[in-house]
C-alpha cells in the first residue's frame, strides 16, 4: 500500500493554527495549553494536565480530538476500574479454545489519539499495562504482541501523585501543565465563553473542522530527522538552561532533554517555521516535577524569552491571553474601591485583593506599547504602597 504524501509544514501549520484558533474561541486563557496539546501530538509526546475540578482539563482534550481526525478513546479512571474497561474484554470463545487475547476493537489500543481523566487512581494492572503502551507503543495480551497507533496520551489529574508507586507513569509525561482558576479580571470573559459553551452544548451545533488527520501528524514525525535544526547558539542557551534548571534541584534526566529537542522543533512546525528560536524555550516551564517547582522554572526560563520578545517585538507572545484595558481598569476600580473603603475586611480578603493587584500589574507590563497600561502600572504602585504603609501592615 503506497504511503500519502506527507503534507508540506507551511500548509500543515496553517491548518493546525485554524484549529488552535476554534479550541481558544472556547477556551479564555488556555492558549499555552491549546499549544502544548498541538505541538504534543506533532511531536508524539504525551502530556498530563493537572489541577482543581472545574478547569476544563477534559472539555479542552475533547475539543482537541474533535479537530483532528483520528481515532479517539477517553475514560475516567477509577480505583475500581478494570483492565477490560480500557483494553478490551477477554476473547471468550478464543479461551476456550485454550488461547487467552482481548477484544481490542474501538478499545485503547486501537486508538490514535487517548484522554484518561484521573489517571493516577489507575490500579497497578492498568498502570503497568499502559507504562508498555506509551512507551514502546506496544500492547501485549497473552501471547499476542501488537503495535499501537497512538499518537499521543493526555491525561488529567487533580493532583501531583506522591507515591512512589506512580512515579514511573508520571515520568512519562514529557510535559507537565497546571490547568488553574482565570486571573480575576478575566471574569467577565470566562463568564462570556462559560454561557456561549453551555448554549451550544444544549443546541445541535455543526461539527468542528477537522484540520488534520492522524496520518498527516505520522508523517510528519518520520521526518523529524529534517526538521530539527537548530543554531549552536540555541543549543548553547538551552544547556545553559538544562544545568541552571538542575542546579535547583529540579530533576531533568537526560532521556528527557533529548525528547525536548524534538518538541522544540515542533513548536517551529506548529508556526511553520523551518528552524527553532528562543521563543520555543517556553517549553521549559512545563518540565516540573512538584507544583512548587513551576515558579521556579518561571525565574529561569523567563529573562530569556523576555530577551527574544524585546528584540522580536512584531511576535506575540506565547501563552499571553488577550486581556481588554477596559477589564483590567475596571478590575482596578473595583480593587481600589474595596481596600480604600470603610468595609472591614479580614486577612483572607485582604491578600486576596493584593494577590489580584499583583496580576493587574502583570498583565498591565505585558502592554509594554500602550502609555495608558504604563501610567496604570505606577497606579497600581501607588495604591500597593499606600496598603503595605498603612496599619493593617505594621
Amino acid at each position: 500500500m503506497s504511503v500519502p504524501p506527507s503534507p508540506s509544514i507551511p500548509d500543515l501549520a496553517r491548518r493546525l493554527q485554524d484549529g488552535a484558533r476554534q479550541l481558544e474561541a472556547q477556551f479564555l486563557g488556555k492558549e499555552e495549553i491549546i499549544r502544548l496539546l498541538f505541538i504534543s501530538a506533532l511531536a508524539g509526546e504525551h502530556l498530563v494536565m493537572v489541577g482543581p475540578p472545574g478547569t476544563a482539563k477534559s472539555a479542552i482534550v475533547r475539543a482537541f480530538a474533535q479537530v483532528i481526525e483520528a481515532r479517539y478513546f477517553d475514560y475516567l479512571l477509577t480505583r475500581f476500574t478494570e483492565p477490560n474497561e480500557i483494553f478490551g474484554p477477554v476473547d471468550i470463545q478464543a479461551f476456550r479454545q485454550g488461547t487467552y487475547r482481548r477484544r481490542i476493537e474501538k478499545m485503547l489500543p486501537e486508538a490514535e489519539v487517548v484522554f484518561l481523566d484521573e489517571i493516577f487512581k489507575a490500579n497497578s494492572a492498568i498502570l503497568n499495562s499502559l507504562l508498555t503502551l506509551v512507551n514502546a507503543r506496544r500492547f501485549t495480551h497473552g501471547t499476542n504482541t501488537v503495535r499501537v497507533p497512538l499518537i499521543s496520551l493526555f491525561a488529567a489529574s487533580n493532583e501531583v501523585p506522591t507515591d512512589d508507586a506512580l512515579s514511573a507513569i508520571f515520568d512519562r509525561f514529557l510535559l507537565r501543565v497546571r490547568c488553574d482558576y482565570l486571573d480575576s479580571y478575566h471574569f467577565r470573559g470566562l463568564l462570556q465563553k462559560g454561557i456561549q459553551l453551555e448554549t451550544a452544548m444544549m443546541a445541535e451545533q455543526p461539527p468542528a473542522r477537522k484540520v488534520a488527520t492522524a496520518e498527516e501528524l505520522l508523517s510528519v514525525q518520520r521526518r523529524f530527522g529534517d526538521l530539527m535544526k537548530m543554531s549552536e547558539e540555541f543549543l548553547a542557551t538551552f544547556k545553559g538552561l538544562v544545568f541552571q534548571i538542575r542546579s535547583e534541584g529540579i530533576g531533568l534526566s537526560d532521556r528527557r532533554v533529548v525528547k525536548l529537542l524534538k518538541v522544540f522543533a515542533a513548536s517551529a512546525v506548529f508556526d511553520g517555521r523551518e528552524q527553532v528560536n528562543d521563543a520555543d524555550l517556553f517549553i521549559l516551564r512545563h518540565v516540573w516535577n512538584t507544583p512548587e517547582q513551576e515558579e521556579i522554572l518561571q525565574e529561569i526560563v523567563g529573562p530569556v524569552l523576555d530577551r527574544w520578545y524585546e528584540s522580536h517585538p512584531e511576535h506575540s507572545r506565547i501563552g499571553a491571553t488577550p486581556t481588554s484595558l477596559q477589564d483590567l481598569l475596571e478590575e482596578l476600580r473595583v480593587i481600589r474601591e474595596t481596600l480604600t473603603g470603610s468595609q472591614v475586611l479580614s486577612d483572607m480578603q485582604l491578600f486576596s485583593q493584593l494577590r489580584n493587584l499583583g496580576d493587574i500589574k502583570a498583565a498591565l507590563t505585558r502592554m509594554q506599547d500602550n502609555p495608558a497600561a504604563a501610567r496604570m502600572v505606577g497606579e497600581v504602585d501607588k495604591l500597593l504602597e499606600t496598603m503595605f504603609a498603612s496599619s493593617r501592615f505594621v
